[in-house]
């Protein structure tokens, strides 16, 4: 297979340019060439690109998936990396779970104001408790 450039992996990645062109800044891709002031890329920077949106799924920052990746540029992950990672998952998981529970609880609950139930107390409580790390940030 030929070259690919930078227009195409875009397309093919559902990536918009800039993002690849901050990845290459990032050292998590690199082009091969160009031609004219189009960046050139081996079609293998696909499967790269493809590792990169499954490691920032799973809430891998850039960093962390740049040390995925030998200097040759072949994936070299840390299985205990991926062992954190899902234990991470695994709390907040559980920690979504219950404010989903607690949430759908207040909805329902037959108090007069949610600030005389006691479920939604717990949740404010809980919600502003000195390091509580707040849900979805």
């Amino acid at each position: 297979m030929t070259e690919l450039d930078i227009a195409e992996v875009a397309q093919r990645a559902g990536l918009p340019a800039s993002t690849l062109r901050f990845y290459e800044e990032k050292g998590l891709i690199a082009p091969t060439g160009r031609r004219g002031l189009r960046r050139q890329y081996d079609p293998g920077v696909l499967e790269r690109l493809a590792l990169i949106a499954l490691g920032r799924t799973a809430g891998f920052s850039l960093d962390e998936i740049a040390r995925m990746f030998a200097p040759d540029g072949r994936p070299r992950i840390d299985r205990q990396m991926l062992t954190d990672k899902a234990e991470e998952l695994d709390r907040r998981i559980r920690e979504l779970g219950a404010l989903r529970d607690s949430l759908r609880h207040a909805a329902a609950c037959p108090a007069p104001s949610h600030l005389q139930c006691p479920t939604f107390r717990r949740l404010l409580a809980e919600a502003t408790a000195p390091g509580r790390r707040v849900p979805g940030r």
